[in-house]
């Protein structure tokens, strides 16, 4: 989603849309997480990849994703 994404705001999308798109997907990706038994799956390591690149990038918006992170690593 991060090209995608990004082509959106370059057509007009705000910053602020762009910020609730990915809390909104931070949430999802955290409960997909949360769902998958296997920890060594390919589909366990691709969702936690994005986890990640949403954790980064929410925090280098300024979001404080504390209260929003139930997997606390």
């Amino acid at each position: 989603m991060g090209y995608e994404l990004l082509k959106k705001v370059g057509d007009g999308m705000s910053e602020k849309e762009m910020l609730k798109i990915s809390v909104e997907e931070f949430s999802r990706v955290q409960k997909y997480l949360l769902l998958i038994q296997d920890k060594e799956s390919a589909a366990y390591k691709e969702i936690k990849d994005r986890y990640i690149e949403l954790k980064v990038i929410l925090t280098a918006s300024g979001i404080n994703i504390t209260e929003l992170d139930k997997i606390k690593e």
